[in-house]
């Protein structure tokens, strides 16, 4: 049992390993991702810059994923560290998304187990999928039934009740103190928001931050990573 076990280990760490240098050589925009601590593969911090064009633009939210051991055949968890007002997220800032779920059949929670985890996804599909579920909440069984009540006001109502709106705007500007503290500038049009950061080549001791750079070629079409359309769901907000 212990040799499968360091197996299951050696296994992840490899996968976490390559996970993180794709990120770093070709990063998802509106995201910065390091470890926690260098010497665990397993507690990553994200820093998750709010879409231009949306109600959560010139935002910063911190996240963790931790994985499990027996990554990446069982899905890590992805826990906010900034308070979020969102249908699918709870209160202690763990993330509800099919895609985060084990894959067995449930018929109760109104999810195809081709919805849920696989072992071919991976961060990078994570992090897309949280910023598509920012913009596009599922009210079906949400983790703040709160949120949800109030933000099928605002969608039913196309936008005359600005409550949901404004609870997640007062989250926004209370996140520019944490940016300027950690000395992180928020991209808040398209063309800073898309475009393609690199990491810098790592030194020894590297802590696996990037700072964005600008490159006119950097944005390719086509590539799928980015970017939400100008009128996307945020294009209520005034």
């Amino acid at each position: 049992m212990a040799q499968h076990d360091s197996s299951h280990v050696a296994s992840s760490q490899k996968a976490l390993m390559l996970e993180m240098k794709s990120l770093q050589e070709e990063p998802v925009e509106g995201f910065k991702i390091t470890l926690v601590d260098e010497a665990d593969l397993y507690n990553w911090e994200v820093a998750i810059f709010g879409p231009p064009n949306t109600h959560y633009e010139g935002g910063y939210f911190k996240a963790r994923i931790k994985f499990p051991t027996d990554y990446p055949y069982s899905p890590p968890a992805f826990r906010f560290l900034t308070k979020m007002w969102h249908p699918n997220i709870y209160e202690n800032g763990d993330v509800c998304i099919s895609i985060l779920h084990p894959p067995v059949d449930d018929p109760q929670s109104g999810e195809l187990p081709s919805e849920r985890w696989n072992p071919t996804q991976n961060v990078r599909t994570i992090l897309l999928s949280v910023i598509s579920l920012l913009n596009e909440p599922n009210t079906f069984s949400p983790a703040n039934v709160d949120a949800s009540v109030m933000y099928r006001k605002w969608r039913d109502s196309k936008g005359k009740d600005r409550e949901y709106v404004e609870i997640i705007r007062k989250q926004v500007m209370a996140t520019k103190a944490e940016a300027e503290r950690d000395g992180v500038k928020v991209p808040t049009t398209l063309a800073e928001y898309c475009v393609r950061t690199r990491a810098p080549a790592p030194d020894e001791g590297s802590d696996l931050f990037y700072d964005y750079y600008y490159e006119d070629d950097d944005v390719e079409e086509g590539d799928g990573d980015c970017c939400y359309d100008e009128d996307d769901s945020g294009n209520e907000e005034s």
